[in-house]
């Protein structure tokens, strides 16, 4: 069970990632706007990924 929390958690820090390479990357070509909605949608899942490894961090330890 803490595997799948685990596993979402890291899906969320990857779809982080993927925003802030192409936050990086518009910024890069000189679109800011476009630059800003990537670091926003980067930001909000850097906050669901954080929340979600507290998670699946609580759901490991109630197993031992």
């Amino acid at each position: 069970m803490a595997a799948t929390e685990h596993k979402k958690a890291a899906e969320l820090h990857q779809h982080a990632a993927n925003s802030h390479l192409a936050a990086a990357d518009s910024h890069t070509k000189g679109d800011t706007a476009k630059g800003t909605e990537h670091a926003k949608s980067a930001q909000q899942h850097s906050q669901s990924a954080a929340k979600q490894t507290d998670h699946a961090t609580s759901k490991s330890q109630q197993q031992k």
